[in-house]
Protein backbone atom coordinates (compact mmCIF):
# COMPACT_ATOMS: atom_id res chain seq x y z
CA UNK A 1 0.00 0.00 0.00
CA UNK A 2 2.77 2.40 0.93
CA UNK A 3 4.70 1.89 -2.27
CA UNK A 4 1.57 2.11 -4.44
CA UNK A 5 0.69 5.43 -2.81
CA UNK A 6 4.24 6.76 -3.24
CA UNK A 7 4.17 5.65 -6.88
CA UNK A 8 1.02 7.70 -7.44
CA UNK A 9 -1.38 4.81 -8.12
CA UNK A 10 -4.08 6.40 -5.95
CA UNK A 11 -3.50 9.99 -7.01
CA UNK A 12 -4.09 12.65 -4.37
CA UNK A 13 -5.19 11.11 -1.07
CA UNK A 14 -8.61 12.46 -0.11
CA UNK A 15 -9.89 10.24 2.72
CA UNK A 16 -8.43 7.78 5.23
CA UNK A 17 -10.77 5.81 7.46
CA UNK A 18 -10.90 2.58 9.43
CA UNK A 19 -11.34 0.69 12.67
CA UNK A 20 -9.52 -1.30 15.29
CA UNK A 21 -12.12 -3.44 17.04
CA UNK A 22 -11.72 -6.17 19.67
CA UNK A 23 -14.03 -8.04 22.06
CA UNK A 24 -11.77 -9.36 24.82
CA UNK A 25 -13.15 -6.83 27.35
CA UNK A 26 -16.73 -7.33 26.17
CA UNK A 27 -18.15 -8.28 29.61
CA UNK A 28 -17.88 -6.41 32.91
CA UNK A 29 -16.34 -9.60 34.31
CA UNK A 30 -13.42 -9.30 31.84
CA UNK A 31 -10.26 -7.82 33.33
CA UNK A 32 -6.71 -6.92 32.39
CA UNK A 33 -3.94 -4.72 33.75
CA UNK A 34 -4.52 -2.29 30.86
CA UNK A 35 -7.79 -1.25 32.50
CA UNK A 36 -5.70 0.37 35.25
CA UNK A 37 -2.94 1.65 32.99
CA UNK A 38 -3.52 5.41 33.01
CA UNK A 39 -5.68 8.13 31.44
CA UNK A 40 -6.37 6.05 28.32
CA UNK A 41 -6.75 2.36 27.57
CA UNK A 42 -8.41 1.52 24.25
CA UNK A 43 -7.05 4.45 22.26
CA UNK A 44 -3.59 4.15 23.82
CA UNK A 45 -3.49 0.37 23.44
CA UNK A 46 -4.78 -0.09 19.87
CA UNK A 47 -5.76 3.32 18.52
CA UNK A 48 -2.09 4.31 18.55
CA UNK A 49 -1.32 1.40 16.20
CA UNK A 50 -4.06 2.41 13.78
CA UNK A 51 -2.82 6.01 13.68
CA UNK A 52 0.75 4.85 13.10
CA UNK A 53 -0.45 2.59 10.27
CA UNK A 54 -2.36 5.47 8.65
CA UNK A 55 0.66 7.75 8.79
CA UNK A 56 3.09 5.04 7.66
CA UNK A 57 1.10 3.97 4.61
CA UNK A 58 0.11 7.44 3.40
CA UNK A 59 3.29 9.31 4.29
CA UNK A 60 1.07 12.02 5.79
CA UNK A 61 0.82 13.29 9.36
CA UNK A 62 -2.29 13.69 11.48
CA UNK A 63 -2.40 17.42 12.22
CA UNK A 64 -5.77 18.05 13.90
CA UNK A 65 -8.17 15.77 15.76
CA UNK A 66 -11.68 15.82 17.17
CA UNK A 67 -11.95 12.90 19.56
CA UNK A 68 -14.51 11.20 21.75
CA UNK A 69 -14.04 8.54 24.42
CA UNK A 70 -16.64 6.43 26.21
CA UNK A 71 -16.53 4.08 29.19
CA UNK A 72 -19.53 1.75 29.01
CA UNK A 73 -18.69 -0.31 32.10
CA UNK A 74 -18.13 2.12 34.94
CA UNK A 75 -17.67 -0.85 37.27
CA UNK A 76 -15.89 -4.14 36.54
CA UNK A 77 -15.17 -7.30 38.48
CA UNK A 78 -11.47 -7.21 39.31
CA UNK A 79 -9.99 -10.63 40.15
CA UNK A 80 -8.13 -10.81 43.45
CA UNK A 81 -5.53 -13.02 41.79
CA UNK A 82 -3.72 -13.00 38.44
CA UNK A 83 -5.62 -13.68 35.23
CA UNK A 84 -4.33 -14.38 31.72
CA UNK A 85 -4.73 -11.70 29.04
CA UNK A 86 -7.46 -12.53 26.46
CA UNK A 87 -8.70 -15.37 28.67
CA UNK A 88 -12.44 -16.03 28.72
CA UNK A 89 -12.17 -17.71 32.13
CA UNK A 90 -14.06 -16.05 34.98
CA UNK A 91 -12.35 -15.52 38.31
CA UNK A 92 -14.39 -16.82 41.23
CA UNK A 93 -13.02 -14.33 43.73
CA UNK A 94 -13.49 -10.71 42.60
CA UNK A 95 -14.05 -7.23 43.92
CA UNK A 96 -16.03 -4.43 42.28
CA UNK A 97 -13.71 -1.75 40.92
CA UNK A 98 -14.60 1.62 39.40
CA UNK A 99 -13.29 2.17 35.86
CA UNK A 100 -11.91 5.37 34.37
CA UNK A 101 -10.32 4.14 31.15
CA UNK A 102 -12.39 4.05 27.97
CA UNK A 103 -13.98 1.04 26.24
CA UNK A 104 -14.52 2.96 22.99
CA UNK A 105 -12.87 5.83 21.15
CA UNK A 106 -13.60 7.73 17.97
CA UNK A 107 -11.79 10.42 16.05
CA UNK A 108 -12.32 12.74 13.14
CA UNK A 109 -9.00 14.02 11.89
CA UNK A 110 -7.22 16.09 9.27
CA UNK A 111 -3.86 15.08 7.80
CA UNK A 112 -1.24 17.14 6.03
CA UNK A 113 -2.33 18.31 2.59
CA UNK A 114 -6.00 18.49 3.62
CA UNK A 115 -6.67 14.73 3.70
CA UNK A 116 -9.74 14.00 5.86
CA UNK A 117 -10.29 10.96 8.02
CA UNK A 118 -12.39 9.10 10.57
CA UNK A 119 -11.74 6.06 12.74
CA UNK A 120 -13.14 4.15 15.72
CA UNK A 121 -11.55 1.79 18.24
CA UNK A 122 -13.27 -0.56 20.65
CA UNK A 123 -12.51 -3.43 23.02
CA UNK A 124 -16.18 -4.31 23.54
CA UNK A 125 -17.24 -5.22 19.96
CA UNK A 126 -18.57 -8.79 20.04
CA UNK A 127 -16.96 -11.13 17.54
CA UNK A 128 -14.13 -8.80 16.57
CA UNK A 129 -10.88 -10.43 17.66
CA UNK A 130 -8.41 -8.12 15.99
CA UNK A 131 -10.46 -6.02 13.61
CA UNK A 132 -7.73 -3.72 12.34
CA UNK A 133 -8.88 -2.25 9.03
CA UNK A 134 -7.79 0.73 6.96
CA UNK A 135 -9.27 2.24 3.80
CA UNK A 136 -7.51 4.90 1.73
CA UNK A 137 -9.36 6.83 -1.00
CA UNK A 138 -7.58 8.89 -3.65
CA UNK A 139 -8.46 10.80 -6.79
CA UNK A 140 -7.51 7.81 -8.99
CA UNK A 141 -8.34 4.71 -6.94
CA UNK A 142 -8.74 3.29 -3.43
CA UNK A 143 -7.10 0.64 -1.26
CA UNK A 144 -8.45 -1.35 1.69
CA UNK A 145 -6.72 -3.90 3.94
CA UNK A 146 -7.74 -5.92 7.01
CA UNK A 147 -5.32 -7.54 9.46
CA UNK A 148 -7.72 -10.49 9.80
CA UNK A 149 -7.24 -11.20 6.07
CA UNK A 150 -3.60 -10.15 5.76
CA UNK A 151 -2.84 -11.71 2.37
CA UNK A 152 -5.58 -9.78 0.57
CA UNK A 153 -5.44 -6.20 -0.70
CA UNK A 154 -8.58 -4.65 -2.19
CA UNK A 155 -8.28 -1.96 -4.84
CA UNK A 156 -11.32 0.06 -5.84
CA UNK A 157 -11.95 1.74 -9.18
CA UNK A 158 -14.66 3.97 -10.60
CA UNK A 159 -14.66 2.92 -14.26
CA UNK A 160 -13.38 -0.66 -14.20
CA UNK A 161 -13.88 -3.77 -12.07
CA UNK A 162 -12.47 -3.71 -8.57
CA UNK A 163 -9.52 -5.94 -7.73
CA UNK A 164 -8.59 -8.27 -4.87
CA UNK A 165 -4.85 -8.85 -4.98
CA UNK A 166 -3.45 -11.91 -3.19
CA UNK A 167 0.06 -11.62 -1.76
CA UNK A 168 2.60 -13.01 -4.22
CA UNK A 169 6.19 -11.67 -4.18
CA UNK A 170 6.64 -12.43 -7.88
CA UNK A 171 3.81 -10.00 -8.70
CA UNK A 172 4.64 -7.26 -6.19
CA UNK A 173 6.54 -4.03 -6.99
CA UNK A 174 10.30 -4.38 -6.61
CA UNK A 175 10.30 -1.89 -3.72
CA UNK A 176 8.03 -4.08 -1.58
CA UNK A 177 8.94 -7.55 -2.84
CA UNK A 178 11.56 -8.02 -0.12
CA UNK A 179 8.91 -7.76 2.59
CA UNK A 180 7.22 -10.99 1.50
CA UNK A 181 9.52 -13.98 1.92
CA UNK A 182 7.13 -16.81 1.21
CA UNK A 183 5.78 -17.61 -2.26
CA UNK A 184 2.18 -16.94 -3.28
CA UNK A 185 -0.36 -19.11 -1.50
CA UNK A 186 1.77 -19.31 1.65
CA UNK A 187 0.34 -17.07 4.32
CA UNK A 188 2.42 -14.47 6.13
CA UNK A 189 1.10 -12.36 8.94
CA UNK A 190 1.49 -11.07 12.47
CA UNK A 191 4.58 -13.03 13.48
CA UNK A 192 6.39 -12.09 10.28
CA UNK A 193 6.22 -8.40 11.14
CA UNK A 194 8.71 -8.99 13.94
CA UNK A 195 11.04 -10.84 11.58
CA UNK A 196 10.95 -7.92 9.16
CA UNK A 197 11.50 -5.42 11.98
CA UNK A 198 14.66 -7.15 13.12
CA UNK A 199 15.84 -7.49 9.53
CA UNK A 200 15.51 -3.74 9.00
CA UNK A 201 17.19 -3.04 12.34
CA UNK A 202 20.22 -5.21 11.65
CA UNK A 203 20.51 -3.71 8.17
CA UNK A 204 20.61 -0.24 9.71
CA UNK A 205 23.59 -1.30 11.86
CA UNK A 206 25.50 -2.27 8.74
CA UNK A 207 24.50 0.88 6.84
CA UNK A 208 23.41 3.79 8.99
CA UNK A 209 22.43 5.78 5.90
CA UNK A 210 20.02 3.11 4.68
CA UNK A 211 16.32 3.91 4.53
CA UNK A 212 14.62 1.64 7.03
CA UNK A 213 10.92 1.31 7.60
CA UNK A 214 10.98 -0.15 11.11
CA UNK A 215 9.54 2.03 13.90
CA UNK A 216 11.92 4.31 15.79
CA UNK A 217 11.62 5.94 19.20
CA UNK A 218 10.43 9.09 17.44
CA UNK A 219 7.49 7.12 16.00
CA UNK A 220 6.42 6.09 19.50
CA UNK A 221 6.73 9.69 20.66
CA UNK A 222 4.75 10.79 17.64
CA UNK A 223 1.79 8.59 18.57
CA UNK A 224 1.92 9.80 22.17
CA UNK A 225 1.43 13.34 20.82
CA UNK A 226 -1.54 12.21 18.73
CA UNK A 227 -3.00 10.44 21.79
CA UNK A 228 -2.48 13.55 23.94
CA UNK A 229 -4.42 15.64 21.41
CA UNK A 230 -7.26 13.08 21.33
CA UNK A 231 -7.52 13.07 25.14
CA UNK A 232 -7.59 16.87 25.29
CA UNK A 233 -10.14 17.04 22.48
CA UNK A 234 -12.42 14.54 24.22
CA UNK A 235 -12.29 16.61 27.41
CA UNK A 236 -13.12 19.90 25.71
CA UNK A 237 -15.35 18.65 22.87
CA UNK A 238 -13.26 20.70 20.45
CA UNK A 239 -10.73 20.23 17.66
CA UNK A 240 -7.13 20.09 18.86
CA UNK A 241 -3.86 20.43 16.98
CA UNK A 242 -1.31 17.64 17.33
CA UNK A 243 1.85 19.00 18.92
CA UNK A 244 5.02 19.12 16.85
Amino acid sequence: MRWMIERGDLGEILIVQGTYLQDWLFRPTDWNWRIESGPSRTFADIGSHWCDLAEFTTGKRIERVCGTLRTFFLTRKRPKGPIETFSTARAADTVDDSIKTEDFGGMLFEMSGGTQGAMTVSQVSAGRKNGLRIEIYGTKAALAWSAERPDELWMGHRDEPNQVMIKDPSLMPAESRAYADLPGGHSEGYDDTFKQTFRWFYASLEDTAACNAYPQFEDGLRQMKVLSAVLESAKTSAWKAVGS
